[in-house]
């Protein structure tokens, strides 16, 4: 049976067959392929980007709004073809490589051997109301530009790019706000956790990852903002290639031999 991830879902870097496969998941509203530009330089794996409907390529397709719809899609749609695999994700990205970990656990299939996120406090604590998803398209990429950067400015000046970025935007932020932490038992995947010194996200949230996995812990913040991985690539890259080697070492990741069966019995 083939377990190859359906063309539409991921876009690859530069074929690397003997190292770990490395997912990226996007920030809010963000495209996958800004996360292909590392794979030049990530030698010890593999980069695919996960692109969701409404953005790049996909932009045609409808938006997933809520997180349960997103993980059911990804659970149809990314199957990861090949062991030792690395989730990262950054900003709502994390949220989304979490998510899709624990759900890959209840499905009873492989998880990554190692989970990398970023720019986003841990998922159980309490968070502050928002509805920014309910803004007008300008009033949203406005008000999120504020918050965290990294729109650029041609899209705030052009109405149809503005239009295109915040249906994007307006759906993660729709899956971020509406977005209910389940208590569940800890992970068993290492997990590194990576921020900026200048970001609102703070040290004491980014620590509290510590609480939702029984493995290995290990937290980093370099010189800058929410999107301190675009102004400062090389910390970033060195602590993905660190992950992509343990998982190299280690080998596969939690769930293999109960998956194996799954995966030999399920329909192609």
């Amino acid at each position: 049976m083939s377990t190859s991830t359906p063309p539409r879902w991921i876009i690859g870097g530069a074929p690397r067959p003997a190292a770990p496969k490395l997912y990226c998941f996007a920030h809010g509203g963000g495209s996958a392929a800004e996360y292909l530009r590392w794979a030049r330089d990530l030698r010890a794996g593999e980069p695919h980007a996960v692109q969701l409907p409404g953005r790049g390529s996909r932009t045609g397709e409808p938006v997933i709004t809520s997180m349960d719809a997103l993980v059911a899609a990804l659970l149809d749609g990314v199957r990861p073809a090949a062991e030792p695999f690395v989730f990262f994700g950054h900003s709502f990205g994390s949220l989304v490589a979490f998510e899709f970990t624990r759900a890959l656990r209840a499905a009873g299939r492989p998880q990554p051997a190692h989970l990398v996120v970023s720019g986003y406090p841990a998922p159980h604590l309490p968070r502050a109301a928002s509805r920014l998803h309910l803004l007008g398209d300008r009033e949203l990429l406005e008000a999120v530009s504020e918050l965290h950067g990294g729109i650029p400015p041609e899209v705030l000046a052009d109405d149809d790019l503005a239009t295109l970025a915040a249906r994007a935007l307006r759906a993660d932020y729709q899956v971020l706000e509406t977005y209910a932490h389940r208590t569940e038992p800890p992970l068993s995947v290492p997990v590194t956790v990576l921020g900026g010194t200048g970001d609102r996200v703070t040290a004491e949230q980014l620590e509290a990852w510590r609480e939702l996995t029984d493995a290995e812990v290990t937290v980093r913040r370099f010189p800058g903002g929410h999107f301190y991985l675009r102004d400062r690539p090389a910390p970033v890259l060195r602590a993905l290639s660190g992950a992509l080697t343990s998982a190299a070492a280690a080998g596969p990741g939690p769930g293999r031999d109960s998956a194996a069966a799954g995966e030999r019995s399920a329909p192609c």
